[in-house]
């Protein structure tokens, strides 16, 4: 299983939590994902994840992971 982990520095309520952990939840290969709003971290975990289609759920959700 890989751990990938993104900064997420816009992320501030509950709404960011859930729309970011929904649109990675469709990623393929992904079985898990927190998300942290105290420090920003979001942790997906899984098998074949591929790092630009994550990325690019979290801007589907409205958010920018910081590189």
């Amino acid at each position: 299983m890989i751990q990938l982990t993104y900064t997420v520095p816009d992320m501030t309520c509950n709404h960011c939590r859930q729309a970011v952990s929904s649109e990675l939840a469709q990623v393929a290969g992904v079985e898990s994902v927190a998300v942290d709003l105290d420090t920003k971290l979001v942790v997906v975990s899984g098998s074949g994840l591929d790092d630009a289609a994550l990325r690019a759920a979290i801007e589907e959700a409205g958010f920018e992971a910081a590189p």
